[in-house]
C-alpha cells in the first residue's frame, strides 16, 4: 500500500513524503490527487521525498507523469528526492529521469527548488 504525507515547508513550497509501493492497485492515483489539491493551494514546487518507496512499477510512473503535467500546467515545478537505486532505475530504463529532477537528499532538493 502506499502512504503520502504532506506539509508546506517554506512558502509555496511543498514536501510530500511517499512510502511503501507505487504500483497498480496499492493507491498510486493518490500522488495525482495530493499534486492537484497542491498547485490548488498555490504550490509553486513539490518535492517527493521516494526514499521511502520500496517498488514502483509503470503504474506509479505514468501517476508521476501526469502529476508533472499537471504540476507544469499550473506554473509549479516538481522534484524527486532521495530516490533508492530501485526506484531511480525504473526511471532510468524509461529514459525519464533526463525529464524529472532528482537529488540525492531532502536539503539539496530544497536549496534547488528555492
Amino acid at each position: 500500500m502506499l502512504a503520502l504525507q504532506h506539509q508546506e515547508i517554506e512558502p509555496n513550497l511543498y514536501l510530500v513524503v511517499a512510502s511503501g509501493r507505487l504500483m497498480i492497485g496499492t493507491g498510486a492515483e493518490k500522488v495525482e490527487e495530493v499534486v492537484r489539491d497542491l498547485v490548488g493551494k498555490g504550490a509553486k514546487a513539490i518535492l517527493f521525498d521516494l526514499s521511502g518507496v520500496t517498488h514502483l512499477d509503470s503504474t506509479g510512473i505514468g501517476r508521476f507523469i501526469s502529476s508533472l503535467t499537471l504540476a507544469m500546467q499550473s506554473g509549479a515545478r516538481m522534484a524527486f528526492a532521495g530516490a533508492t537505486p530501485t526506484v531511480r532505475t525504473a526511471f532510468h530504463v524509461t529514459r525519464l529521469d533526463t525529464v524529472f529532477r532528482f537529488y540525492e537528499d531532502k536539503d539539496t532538493a530544497v536549496a534547488a527548488l528555492r
